[in-house]
């Protein structure tokens, strides 16, 4: 796969696990990690997460959980471009903007974020252009919220992805911003969850870099019966056999955990390559 990069960052995928720490602006994030409009507690978590050792920083100012109240991109807007600012001053790593809406990613890239990532697949189609326009990196998810997949579920979502890894590469967006995320817990099932991540490695048949978020979520909860609060172990399992599996990118809450875990997990996969 083709270096990627990001502003002054380079990605090699394949030397590493890369980590994307959560920063949540909503106030109803289903972790409970929600920050709302508190500055400084935003700027202080990417400060405490650069620390820990998280490469990206993911701004997300809409809630994703199930049945959670949908906002308008003006509402979207007044969230995480304030926070956007603010941050690609004060830290050196890349910014992420985690939205589904083409209006917030075009403000939110002119605010300095440097990734898009678009957890609603494609929904709004216009989003690929803005991610073509500026010449930043996109993440595609497959979303099955509104059409659940009830056959092969790998099937299904290596089909999703290659269709939208091919609309946004006929939009203009580079191959080598493309990164692929399999959508744990959009729209599918228990069983399906636990799927994906046993047959992740099934994706690199699309040649594009992984990202795998499992970060404290239901399929954990339900294995474990346990609140978002109390799912870190459930988390590393799922980030290490995912990193075995064949992950590039983590997108976690707890970034100095899973940061040891990703360096205990390439240790073991990507020994033979140099790398730990």
């Amino acid at each position: 796969m083709a270096v990627t990069h990001c502003g002054s960052t380079e990605f090699h995928w394949g030397r590493r696990t890369y980590i994307m720490g959560i920063i949540n602006i909503s106030p109803d994030s289903f972790s409970g990690d929600g920050l709302g409009g508190d500055m400084d507690a935003i700027s202080q978590q990417a400060a405490r997460f650069v620390a820990e050792g998280a490469d990206i920083l993911d701004i997300g100012g809409e809630s994703t959980r199930p049945n959670s109240r949908p906002i308008s991109a003006e509402e979207e807007m007044q969230r995480v471009i304030p926070a956007i600012g603010r941050l690609v001053k004060e830290v050196a790593l890349p910014v992420s903007i985690d939205t589904g809406k083409a209006a917030v990613a075009r403000h939110a890239v002119a605010a300095g974020a440097s990734i898009i990532n678009d957890v609603y697949g494609l929904n709004d189609p216009q989003i690929a252009a803005v991610a073509a326009d500026s010449g930043v990196p996109i993440i595609l998810t497959s979303n099955q919220r509104n059409e659940a997949c009830k056959s092969d579920i790998m099937a299904g979502i290596t089909r999703d992805l290659g269709n939208s890894i091919s609309i946004v590469e006929k939009t203009g967006v580079l191959e080598e911003n493309i990164i692929i995320d399999p959508g744990i817990g959009f729209g599918k099932t228990l069983e399906q969850n636990l799927e994906i991540i046993r047959r992740l490695a099934e994706l690199k048949a699309l040649g594009k870099p992984i990202l795998l978020g499992t970060s404290r979520k239901s399929v954990i909860g339900l294995v474990l019966d346990l609140p978002p609060e109390e799912r870190l172990e459930g988390t590393a399992a799922t980030v290490a056999i995912g990193i075995a599996n064949g992950a590039d990118i983590i997108r976690v809450h707890d970034v100095k955990e899973m940061a040891r875990v990703c360096r205990m997990s390439d240790a073991v996969v990507r020994r033979n390559e140099g790398e730990c």
